[in-house]
């Protein structure tokens, strides 16, 4: 999982590294950005603005659209690929479900203030495999 928070702190390149220290070469990873909030629903302020601003220059131009009174809509799926393909990984995939305006499909605190389950899976895979998907 990574919120806004951790896409800011890291957490993708953090894992990248991670995983090329297991052997993977940074190439040949391929990432699947699973069901999150959507562009259209992820209200944040300023403050999200400017953190990812600063860790990712030109990120507030490529994923904020400013909104009323200092607030902005986020695309959390497109600063995920912004922070991937710094970190080296070239075949990204996914990212285009929202769990805010799909509630049939998905569960969100956010929309239902109500708790709820939503498991993802990870697995590592040759490069044969990879093709597959």
């Amino acid at each position: 999982h990574a919120g806004w928070r951790g896409l800011a702190g890291g957490v993708l390149a953090a894992t990248v590294a991670a995983l090329e220290a297991l052997g993977a070469r940074r190439a040949d990873l391929c990432a699947w950005l699973g069901p999150a909030i959507g562009p259209r629903a992820f209200e944040v302020g300023g403050d999200v603005r400017d953190t990812f601003e600063a860790v990712d220059p030109g990120s507030a131009a490529a994923c904020f659209v400013p909104q009323r009174d200092g607030r902005w809509l986020a695309d959390l799926p497109g600063l995920a690929r912004r922070r991937l393909a710094a970190a080296g990984v070239r075949d990204l995939r996914g990212g285009d479900q929202c769990t805010w305006s799909d509630a049939s499909r998905f569960y969100s605190y956010r929309r239902d203030r109500a708790t709820g389950r939503l498991a993802t899976l990870v697995w590592r895979a040759t490069a044969g495999d990879a093709a597959k998907l």
